[in-house]
């Protein structure tokens, strides 16, 4: 039953036998494109969440989320070489695994998308704020800059962002390259900055102790805790993958463009998080009064925190603009300043690609027959699937007014684990089930690299807090309802209607061409 109604996988593949890509990318190229999509929301923003979970531990949890995301990079770019047309974990289950196992990835990508839209907003609204203080003196009151678990109302400047960005998507705006990589490059620019000027003033006894949690502390804390809430910040090296049907050689480059990217990241990482660890700020966690450790985007630790900044010190893991705030504690106040800026400016454009990526998997699902076809519709004079783009807006806006961006990021992470461990299984699954097929790219040592990747994303998943892992099920359990009740009937797939697009709704956004090599 779990392995029926598979959709052809030679059907898709006759679309990029007809329609190929020209093959000029090199492995530079595809390093270049791989930074630019990884870093982001993640470095920016849950610094401060993994300071609370693991202390100077933190920089380990770099390194296992990072190994994490490479194994599962090259289980994806065999599916994705293979399978040009379509860059969505969807697709290939449903080429592999049949339709059941294809809408419940489907449906753990919309949770991934759109929750991880609501994080870039919150952690947007948290630099926003840092801005409004920083260059104007303007200090925003918090119920309207906060939800309940922070002590506020509604975070206002996170809803605003999210329904400005719906907006854009509704009536067909979209990311220029040349304004993307100036983007890219801000980004990398403000993390340099901040390695140059915060490593050599770093104090080693910050360093200790150097695992104040533990490997693995209970509800999320600890190292390995730690590792499954920074997995957010590696999330988009699959743009790499997408890329392989434009590879030179992809056999050579594309694993050297993933692991390339995946290695440069993972060492502005541990750079940055040793600036952060070294300042004078610390990352030790706050502890509660009794000594007891505390969530991160609970209600004990939002007052916890006030009590303490009441004092004049803010220490890093209260911080919502953790990099800008560290400079500001070494004297580089402008700078900082700056800094935050950068993440301001940045920011929006991730959170533009996550509600376009939500919107596009919900717009195959429906073309498919799995949901409403009315939700495809596209507006004449736009040419977007408005329908869905206003209905992703809403439940992103919901989300980023109420919730924090700690519980927003382990959420979406439990969707992308999912998914990917569904990779990996695809992956062995076609290597026995079709072994003589075509693949421009193969894992290399297929036996041991996708064990690896469900074993690593069962046990990231298994380290989120509690609340992180039941939203999976429960939202699997509503997916299931929703497919027996109306996907089951209506698939295409099931009623003989498959068809061949010339060109697949859940592809990425075109990447932004790097530079010549």
């Amino acid at each position: 039953m779990l392995f029926w109604r598979v959709k052809s996988l030679d059907a898709i593949l006759a679309t990029a036998q007809r329609k190929s890509l020209h093959r000029s990318l090199g492995a530079v190229q595809l390093t270049l494109l791989g930074v630019g999509a990884i870093i982001g929301t993640g470095i920016f923003v849950l610094t401060s969440e993994a300071a609370q979970k693991a202390g100077p531990g933190m920089m380990i949890s770099f390194i296992i989320a990072g190994a994490v995301c490479a194994v599962a990079a090259l289980c994806y770019s065999e599916l994705a070489s293979m399978v040009p047309v379509s860059g969505s974990a969807y697709t290939y289950t449903y080429a592999v695994m049949g339709e059941l196992l294809a809408w419940l990835v489907g449906w753990a990508l919309v949770l991934e998308y759109a929750v991880a839209a609501s994080a870039v907003s919150v952690g947007w609204s948290g630099y926003f704020v840092g801005q409004m203080r920083g260059w104007f003196g303007i200090e925003l009151p918090v119920e309207l800059v906060a939800g309940p678990f922070a002590g506020g109302i509604i975070n206002l400047p996170a809803v605003v962002i999210a329904l400005l960005i719906t907006g854009l998507l509704m009536i067909g705006t979209t990311e220029s390259a040349r304004v993307n990589a100036v983007l890219v490059a801000i980004k990398v620019t403000a993390l340099t900055v901040f390695i140059i000027l915060a490593l050599p003033v770093m104090k080693g006894e910050n360093f200790e102790p150097f695992l104040p949690m533990g490997w693995t502390g209970g509800d999320g804390a600890g190292v390995i805790g730690a590792a499954a809430s920074i997995f957010f910040a590696y999330v988009g090296f699959d743009a790499v993958s997408t890329a392989a049907e434009e590879t030179k050689n992809p056999q050579r480059n594309v694993p050297l463009g993933l692991i390339g990217s995946l290695v440069i990241c993972t060492i502005f990482y541990i750079l940055v998080a040793a600036g952060a660890i070294g300042s004078p700020l610390g990352s030790q966690p706050v502890m509660g009064a009794a000594g007891e450790w505390l969530a991160p985007g609970s209600t004990e630790m939002s007052a916890r925190c006030a009590a303490i900044m009441a004092t004049g010190f803010e220490p890093l893991a209260c911080s919502k603009e953790a990099l800008a705030h560290v400079l500001r504690e070494l004297g580089y106040l402008n700078i900082g300043n700056l800094i935050g800026l950068a993440a301001f400016l940045a920011l929006p454009s991730v959170i533009l690609v996550m509600i376009y990526g939500q919107t596009r998997m919900f717009f195959v699902m429906s073309r498919d027959g799995l949901l409403p076809e009315r939700l495809s519709t596209v507006h004449p004079r736009w040419k977007t699937p408005h329908i869905i783009t206003a209905i992703t807006g809403v439940g992103v806006t919901l989300a980023a007014a109420f919730l924090p961006v700690g519980k927003l990021a382990d959420i979406a992470n439990a969707g992308t684990l999912f998914a990917f461990l569904a990779v990996a299984v695809a992956v062995m699954i076609l290597r026995k089930k079709d072994p003589t097929r075509h693949r421009p790219f193969r894992t290399p040592l297929i036996w041991i690299v996708a064990p690896f990747t469900i074993i690593g994303c069962f046990v990231l998943y298994w380290s989120l807090p509690f609340d992180a892992k039941m939203v999976l099920p429960g939202w699997g359990a509503i997916g299931l309802i929703l497919y027996f009740a109306y996907g089951y009937r209506k698939s295409h797939v099931g009623r003989g209607l498959v068809e061949v697009h010339e060109t697949d709704a859940d592809a990425p956004p075109q990447p932004v061409p790097p530079l010549p090599e």
